[in-house]
């Protein structure tokens, strides 16, 4: 019914910045979303949090990557933005969406993942 599309990710040299995006979309109408976040999962690692951002635009981001990630989003396009600079290979992952508390007109989704993006850091 709801499914969150990503996009931006890519192959990028250490230094270099990319703009990761996450839409929601679907057959049915999506009133609001609550929070929305971004994780990744680094090959052989466990998924972690990158970054956090509710519907009223209060942010939380992890320590590994704070003063170079910025989260962001559009509450009228149902879209999360993840700006992402200085990038370093230790960030190479695959970079996932999710949103909480979907509030559509037949219930409240609890939560939705995106299908991720990769990001590959490498000179």
């Amino acid at each position: 019914q709801v499914q969150l599309v990503e996009s931006g990710g890519g192959l990028v040299q250490p230094g270099g910045s990319l703009r990761l995006s996450c839409a929601a979309s679907g057959s049915i109408f999506i009133f609001s979303i609550n929070a929305m976040a971004w994780y990744r999962q680094a090959p052989g690692k466990q998924r972690e949090l990158v970054a956090t951002i509710t519907r009223g635009g209060s942010t939380n981001v992890a320590d590994s990557v704070k003063g170079r990630f910025t989260i962001s989003r559009d509450n009228a396009k149902n879209t999360v933005y993840l700006q992402m600079n200085s990038l370093k290979p230790e960030d190479t992952a695959v970079y996932y969406c999710n949103a909480k508390e979907i509030s559509t007109p037949r219930a409240v989704l609890l939560e939705v993942w995106g299908q991720g993006t990769l990001v590959t850091v490498s000179s």
